[in-house]
């Protein structure tokens, strides 16, 4: 098996994440198959906790890369490893056991450029990560698929090199770029759910949730216009334009509440509602057995996010703004 396997390189970019880093790199220890080569790549994004000296002390290579959008951090760690797979794992990250032998197993079929999964929410988590789960589509058996997050995602690294890396002036979407592009070369992306990963980072509380879809919904139309669009992009495009419509004549009927704009502000605010209700609606038949608490739960989490999407072109949020809503929730 040592022979017939090559080496993997995983490729962990952090920032002051010391404690979760640890149980990345444990999980990652643990689910290494007898006789398997890895490599394990912390690339420090300037971090001021322990970070580095947590990385060094589980054997793993550690970059002071400072400064840098995530992008290019992944693309100066991948540029530095020694394998001919690329593993791109957040810090935030705990894989299940079995996740690399079936990560070796996906990317060796023919024409795989990349396989990954969708996270997993923390088993204990509020009852905001549970809901924000059902926005994840999974299989249950490896199947092809359009889109792999890269918080979770293997890659063949003469396809990762020949498709561009990832785009470094894209401050989100970066992997639904890097697959459109890998997609676009001919690459087979593959979606399998022995992949298994818990993030600790799903938003925690609406207002994590609302901070962190304003900053990764902020490249959504720069990343989206880039390739030819299919049906099953409109949605994503659509709906925050629409929103965002909705949002601006609610404000502009508050303004002209004495003129009966009240109506006007009433009837947008009802569709953006009603956009949520429908987002809802397949996050609530995603669940074994949904309950009246359930419903409004998930109508909450659809329309924090649509809300937040919808005023990421024109509100710019920040990782920043990001990291100190999610660490205010926890």
């Amino acid at each position: 098996m040592a022979a017939a396997c090559p080496l993997v390189s995983f490729v962990i970019p952090v920032r002051n994440d010391a404690a979760r880093l640890g149980d990345c790199l444990a999980s990652i220890a643990a689910v290494r198959p007898e006789g398997a080569s890895i490599e394990v790549i912390v690339a420090d994004n300037g971090s001021t906790d322990d970070t580095a000296a947590v990385a060094q002390a589980a054997g793993a290579r550690v970059l002071s890369l400072p400064g840098m959008r995530v992008a290019g951090v992944r693309n100066e760690a991948a540029r530095a490893a020694a394998g001919d797979v690329l593993a791109f794992v957040d810090a935030d990250h705990r894989l299940w056991p079995g996740w690399l032998a079936a990560a070796l197993e996906s990317i060796a079929l023919d024409g795989v450029a990349a396989v990954g999964a969708p996270y997993h929410a923390p088993d204990a988590g509020t009852w905001v990560q549970r809901m924000y789960d059902t926005f994840r589509q999974r299989t249950t058996a490896p199947a092809d698929t359009r889109w792999l997050a890269s918080g979770n995602l293997v890659v063949r690294r003469d396809a990762f090199l020949a498709a561009g890396a990832f785009d470094a002036s894209l401050e989100t979407l970066e992997d639904v770029d890097l697959c459109q592009r890998l997609r676009a070369r001919g690459g087979r992306l593959l979606h399998d759910p022995r992949m298994r990963s818990t993030h600790a980072g799903d938003p925690a509380t609406l207002r994590a949730l609302f901070f962190g879809e304003l900053w990764r919904g902020r490249d959504n139309l720069r990343a989206s216009f880039r390739y030819p669009l299919t049906w099953h992009d409109l949605p994503s495009i659509v709906i925050p334009l629409i929103d965002l419509l909705m949002l601006g004549l609610a404000v502009t009927g508050l303004l002209t509440a004495g003129r009966g704009g009240w109506l006007i502000t009433l009837a947008a605010l009802m569709s953006v509602t009603a956009l949520a209700a429908l987002r809802a609606a397949v996050m609530l038949a995603r669940l074994a057995s949904p309950s009246p608490v359930e419903a409004a739960r998930a109508l909450a989490v659809a329309l924090t996010y649509d809300v937040a999407r919808a005023l990421a072109p024109v509100w710019k949020g920040s990782h920043g703004g990001r990291q100190r809503a999610a660490g205010a929730s926890s």
